[in-house]
């Protein structure tokens, strides 16, 4: 992608930014000065964005869009990973196929790019930003492969920041709760996808040069009245 400074430009890789919260940190990293590139699984039309049309179920389809990504942009400083898969059933139900796709998805594709970035992010002192989920930590009926998935994220987020630090490079999980991702969803009681996306892009560009945010939860601000509160939560956990 042409760059009018010369390709001087710091360079931020979002996947999953076709729409919703991915789309929104993207913006919220161009905004901020840096030309963005994107795995999507569907494009998003935005001419400032470098797209790659990637299935990020497919080892392989993510590996040339990654190649393509990295040998024409020739640096990376930033790298969120957002794209998800989401299938929910009972364990006793959930096809294989959609146990397959989430893990491919959700957490395959999150090693696959960590690994294929890290000798860039290391020249640049680089920062990962990883969505999670409260899924990870907040288990559902229904919600096996999503929330296996997002808890896994955690061991690698660790894991990066325990071998990475070394090499300059910082990695942090964020774990949003309810986000108003559709269109027309203007509930009080879902974050906007442009907070969560001001978050990210402090998180990218904004930490002081001495400290890195290893994990940081996200909720919304305004809760509705609970259906189930005080000690009687304990009989529906």
């Amino acid at each position: 992608m042409a760059s009018p400074d010369g390709g001087r430009a710091p360079v931020a890789l979002v996947t999953g930014a076709n729409r919703g919260t991915g789309l929104a940190i993207a913006r919220e990293l161009h905004g901020r000065g840096y030309r963005v590139a994107a795995l999507n699984r569907t494009p998003s039309g935005e001419s400032w964005m470098d797209e790659r049309i990637c299935d990020l179920a497919d080892p392989a389809a993510v590996d040339a869009a990654l190649e393509e990504v990295l040998s024409g942009f020739g640096r990376l400083d930033a790298c969120v990973t957002n794209a998800v898969a989401r299938a929910f059933a009972p364990i006793a139900e959930l096809d294989v196929a959609d146990w397959n796709e989430s893990v491919a998805v959700n957490l395959t594709s999150v090693f696959r790019v960590v690994q294929a970035t890290l000798p860039h992010l290391r020249r640049s002192g680089g920062s990962y930003v990883i969505m999670g989920s409260h899924a990870g930590t907040r288990f559902f009926e229904g919600g096996v492969a999503y929330s296996a998935t997002k808890a896994a994220l955690k061991a690698l987020v660790e894991t990066l920041l325990l071998e990475e630090r070394v090499h300059g490079v910082r990695a942090t999980l964020v774990s949003p709760g309810a986000i108003a991702n559709l269109d027309g969803d203007d509930t009080p009681y879902k974050m906007a996808t442009e907070s969560v996306a001001r978050c990210v892009g402090a998180l990218v560009q904004d930490q002081p040069a001495d400290l890195v945010v290893g994990d940081v939860e996200i909720r919304p601000a305004r809760l509705p009245d609970p259906q189930i509160s005080g000690i009687a939560r304990l009989q529906h956990v």
